[in-house]
């Protein structure tokens, strides 16, 4: 069995359902984690966590009927296989929750949803990354294949730790900001201020002799980061979109890798973890060292492997096991996260768990199918290129 069978199995079961902290003892322990470590990271009282697992022990123990505790649970249930009739409380169980909280595929999957698929190690190399000093984390993948639902676990992670937290979307600045690196910047420096509920003293710390990047700097040096106790993570939203101003980004990009190099020597600058989120290639004459997509820790979202499309088909109510429905899947959309779960959706959403799979792969590249929305958008992306 695997950790996420084990807790289904006891969620299906139980009279009563298992409590965060009681699954997060489970999983930390599976990991050989200590009753301190989780403690810590779960920033709660190293006694009440050896209560919880205490009593956590006792309930696994009468739930197998043979003795259960931290230092045996693994070894003993992972080379077990389920039984037919505990993969059958599973999919009831699975097939109630699917009917209160289906939920349709779009924007990013909320921090409570049944429907998020880990991919490890990513997320726990991000919750890594965040906590140290003047990190940077770059997130690459196409469109639709995660990266928002990973960014609001790293900015819940963040939020755990006490930190700071801005997020900035270029996609949602109008274009008269991008006439110039000044009025960028001033733009740029503004939204921090508003988001940091700092007054905004652009005027103080703007000199045209030095230069805007200087300004910025300085603005962001002495007005942000020491108005604030906390680190702060800085996330950066679509920044394919300076990519369509070179000009500016020729200058911005270097400017937030130097900030990164600030912070390996001047201890304000290492409160700023960055988080640069983007979908495209950079296709800019950047020499190596200005580049700030080569610095940080570089996180590349895979596809979901074939496991993880059977695991999201369990979240459904689907028992995938025989392989045979996630090859079909797979076949059409490879482990594409978000063509994955619509088909899911379609199944489970339209009049039960009986669907076809075949009649909606059949129906899937047409202007009928579940995917014409999707298809739409690349058809007029090539139209424009075109």
């Amino acid at each position: 069995m695997t950790i996420d069978e084990v807790i289904l199995l006891l969620k299906a079961t139980l009279p009563n359902a298992l409590t965060p902290l009681q699954e997060l003892v489970l999983r930390s322990s599976w990991e050989g984690k200590t009753y301190t470590n989780i403690a810590l990271e779960a920033h709660y009282g190293e006694e009440r966590v050896r209560k919880v697992a205490s009593h956590l022990w006792q309930l696994m123990s009468d739930f197998w009927k043979e003795p259960i505790n931290k230092s045996n649970f693994r070894q003993t249930l992972e080379p077990r296989q389920l039984s037919r009739m505990q993969h059958q409380f599973i999919r009831e169980y699975n097939r109630a929750a699917t009917a209160i909280s289906l939920e349709f595929p779009t924007g990013p999957v909320s921090l409570d949803s049944r429907f998020y698929i880990p991919r490890p190690p990513i997320e726990e190399l991000a919750y890594t990354e965040i906590a140290e000093p003047g990190s940077v984390i770059c997130i690459k993948a196409p469109k639709k294949m995660g990266k928002s639902s990973l960014v609001l676990r790293i900015l819940a992670h963040a939020t755990n730790l006490g930190y700071k937290i801005v997020s900035l979307d270029f996609q949602q600045s109008d274009k008269a900001v991008f006439v110039n690196l000044d009025k960028f910047l001033r733009w740029f420096c503004a939204n921090l201020s508003r988001e940091l509920q700092l007054e905004p003293k652009l005027n103080e710390f703007w000199d045209e002799d030095m230069g805007s990047k200087i300004s910025c700097s300085s603005y962001v040096q002495t007005h942000l980061l020491q108005s604030i106790k906390t680190p702060l993570v800085l996330v950066l939203n679509e920044v394919d979109w300076v990519f369509e101003y070179p000009d500016i980004a020729s200058e911005f990009l270097p400017l937030l890798r130097s900030w990164y190099e600030q912070a390996k020597r001047v201890e304000i600058w290492q409160k700023l973890r960055m988080v640069m989120v983007y979908s495209t290639e950079i296709f800019l004459p950047l020499k190596v060292t200005q580049s700030p997509f080569n610095i940080g820790l570089p996180l590349r979202l895979p596809p979901f492997t074939k496991e993880q499309v059977q695991n999201l088909a369990q979240c459904h109510g689907l028992d995938w096991t025989d392989n045979s429905d996630a090859d079909k899947l797979m076949a059409m959309v490879g482990g594409h996260p978000y063509l994955v779960r619509l088909a899911l959706y379609h199944l489970v959403g339209k009049g039960g768990l009986e669907n076809d799979l075949g009649q909606i792969l059949q129906q899937a590249p047409t202007d009928t199918g579940i995917y014409r929305d999707y298809l739409h958008q690349y058809m007029l992306i090539l139209q424009q290129e075109t």
